[in-house]
């Protein structure tokens, strides 16, 4: 049922994100008089076609990657001298230039409108506060400690968990950078972090881990209260309720003691102690591993039972009135597309990994799996892909709306239209470019998929 989920959560992301990018190139070419000849969500065979009044066909089409508006353009093909006014190569280029830049502007607006959405109805978030700090790292360096709750980082306030990962990440441009946090006893302090040498985009979700923090935790004895199907816990014959013990006769009076000893013994085979009903029984059982090479991780398949009270001091809930939420929505997208360039640029000097992009498997993996949590992580994660496909169709690359805007330049520069021979090879290299992307990420994909596979 899963991958039901991911696919149907992959076509409605994809299907929203696509509509909204073609309505604006469509919406705004009908406002400077371009006749639009057609209207298309996806590529390929069409599966639905209506023919409007105004003479657009719109079409629902096979293979729903895209999208496209196909607009009058005597560049394609004789035009009625009767229509010549209405073609897009006849307008001026602020015209043109507003035609293609309208798609990628209402993708930044959809973001918006989710995020605003999302501070409407208001989101249960867990506190910003720290657990145990790693020595030597960047965090303890700037004297941050566990139980201390993370107010601003550099110019940003923040209230989650979330927040708190982009505010790391782009405050550590202009490193070092100031951090506030309320200590347990109610103190504000202020600190400065120094991340310069610290690749924080090395590996995809990491940054925490790279600056020497985790979320806090609380000390939780290690009773199951679920067994994985289909694990080693459930091979082995673990219940619910059983109390362990130790593993290899190592003690685990907490479950960071559990989730340790399991983590650091990948495809072995380990002997567990556990409390039933009074009386201590001993198994043995072969790990799961998950993960490759030195970062492979051990995997029993249990989770803890986890009493709600536990956490209750710990959450809060984030919502704002109409009003108040439209700045946070607009302060919101404007950091999430400042951090994708600043990723993409990073990745093309070399001081991020290319890991960290995405193609459609784990588009479709993150999107069902928000359509699964409920309506606010689902905007969330609308808003997030929304902005990364607005600034990826900026990029100055032929065939994206980025390389028409650039060869509108030369255009304005030169004071007359590339010719069709420099055009080709352009579109013939952007094409190439594409390709490569899409593998990389295509790829990246893939050895996620089979590493999650162990």
């Amino acid at each position: 049922m899963e991958w039901i989920t991911n696919i149907l959560g992959f076509l409605l992301v994809i299907g929203v994100l696509v509509a909204v990018h073609e309505f604006g190139h469509f919406w705004v070419a009908r406002r400077v008089g371009v006749k639009v000849l057609r209207f298309s969500i996806g590529f390929g065979r069409p599966l639905l076609t209506r023919t409007g009044k105004d003479g657009t066909e719109y079409v629902l089409a096979a293979i729903p990657l895209g999208g496209y508006v196909k607009m009058l353009d005597e560049r394609e093909g004789p035009v009625d001298p009767a229509l010549q006014s209405f073609a897009f190569n006849r307008k001026p280029l602020w015209a043109r230039n507003a035609v293609i830049v309208a798609g990628p502007l209402f993708n930044f607006g959809l973001a918006i409108l989710a995020y605003w959405a999302v501070f409407i109805i208001g989101a249960l978030e867990l506190k910003p506060v720290l657990g145990p700090v790693t020595p030597a790292s960047p965090a303890a360096e700037a004297g941050l400690a566990e139980g201390d709750e993370l107010k601003h980082i550099g110019s940003q306030t923040v209230e989650a968990w979330d927040q708190a990962v982009m505010a790391f990440l782009e405050a550590s441009d202009d490193s070092p950078f100031r951090v506030v946090v309320a200590r347990p006893d109610g103190a504000q302090v202020e600190r400065q972090m120094d991340t310069r040498g610290v690749r924080l985009l090395d590996e995809p979700g990491e940054v925490l881990e790279r600056l020497g923090l985790q979320v806090w935790r609380p000390r939780i004895v290690p009773i199951v209260g679920e067994v994985v199907e289909d694990s080693a816990a459930a091979a082995a014959g673990v219940r619910v309720d059983d109390q362990i013990l130790s593993i290899d006769g190592e003690p685990t009076e907490h479950w960071s003691d559990l989730v340790s000893a399991v983590r650091a013994r990948a495809d072995q085979s380990i002997t567990l102690a556990v409390r039933r009903d009074g009386q201590t029984l001993t198994f043995q059982t072969p790990l799961k591993g998950w993960g490759e090479g030195d970062e492979r991780i051990g995997m029993l398949g249990v989770v803890p039972q986890v009493p709600d009270e536990l956490f209750a001091d710990m959450r809060h809930e984030v919502r704002y009135g109409p009003i108040a939420a439209i700045p946070q929505a607009i302060n919101s997208t404007w950091q999430a597309g400042t951090l994708t360039i600043s990723v993409l640029s990073k990745m093309l000097i070399g001081e991020a990994s290319v890991k960290n992009l995405s193609g459609p498997i784990n588009i479709a993996q993150f999107a069902g799996d928000s359509v699964s949590l409920g309506i606010t992580p689902f905007l969330k994660f609308l808003a997030i892909v929304s902005i990364s496909l607005g600034i990826l169709n900026l990029l100055p690359v032929p065939i994206l709306d980025g390389g028409h805007l650039l060869f509108n330049t030369i255009e304005w520069i030169k004071g007359r239209p590339l010719s069709e021979a420099a055009q080709g090879i352009g579109q013939q290299i952007g094409m190439g470019l594409l390709l490569m992307l899409m593998t990389l990420a295509f790829y990246n994909d893939l050895h996620r998929l089979f590493a999650a596979g162990g």
